[in-house]
């Protein structure tokens, strides 16, 4: 890249957000890892140190207003701009195979509103909170990690919190992308698969590292990359 990058990484604790932090690091991107933990994130730094790499940790909660701009305040002093945000903190209630089972019929309104909380408003919160200094810099990427469980191109039973979240959040992908305009600002859903983590479990067929490779390649796109899409392994997708 031609100037040094910052970038904050929510839920980037662990798994696929660990991962993307990683990578953004190792390519010298200047990155900042929000936990809802701060112990949690400290360790995950920790492992990133170890490594040679020097991110930062910042406490975000994307289900508070205030913790999200506490973060984003936190950011923008210790780096001075914030280049790109990935989305990438979410909840799936209960085990995956309770979920699966999860149907219309058998889903509360507290699972669904919750999880829309996290999944969706929580990605607009941050939105919200970064656009501001994007536009001011006249660049910005922004990369929400959503799921091949919210394509309405194939969209099965199951899953019923968790889907509507995903929508949702392609949803604001394309609303937002339409009101940034065709310009320097970048706004991308992607789907990372179904990976191997403390969501998706042992028996899931991806890495880690074939699931960020997506969102590394949103993060850093030239100027005249795509902006309200959705991905998989880099190529577009059906919503």
């Amino acid at each position: 890249m031609a100037e040094t990058r910052t970038a904050l990484v929510t839920g980037g604790n662990r798994g696929i957000g660990l991962e993307v932090a990683r990578q953004l690091a190792r390519i010298g991107v200047m990155t900042a890892i929000g936990a809802r933990d701060q112990a949690k994130g400290e360790a995950a730094a920790a492992e990133l140190r170890a490594e040679g790499l020097e991110p930062i940790v910042v406490q975000l909660d994307v289900t508070s207003s205030e913790s999200v701009r506490s973060a984003v305040e936190q950011v923008l002093h210790l780096f001075g701009r914030l280049d790109i945000l990935v989305n990438n903190a979410g909840i799936l209630k209960g085990s995956t195979e309770g979920a699966a089972a999860s149907s219309v019929t058998s889903v509360t309104i507290d699972e669904v509103q919750a999880t829309l909380d996290a999944n969706t408003v929580g990605p607009l919160r941050m939105m919200q909170a970064v656009l501001p200094c994007m536009a001011k810099e006249g660049y910005g990427r922004i990369v929400n990690v959503s799921s091949d469980l919210g394509q309405l191109a194939e969209m099965g039973g199951g899953f019923t919190a968790y889907r509507l979240s995903k929508t949702a959040l392609n949803a604001l992908t394309r609303t937002a992308a339409a009101d940034m305009g065709q310009g320097n600002i970048k706004v991308n859903s992607m789907s990372p698969g179904w990976v191997k983590t403390e969501m998706g479990g042992p028996n899931a067929s991806r890495t880690v590292e074939e699931a960020a490779e997506t969102a590394i390649w949103l993060a850093t796109l030239d100027e005249d990359g795509p902006t309200g899409g959705f991905f998989y392994d880099n190529k577009l997708i059906a919503w």
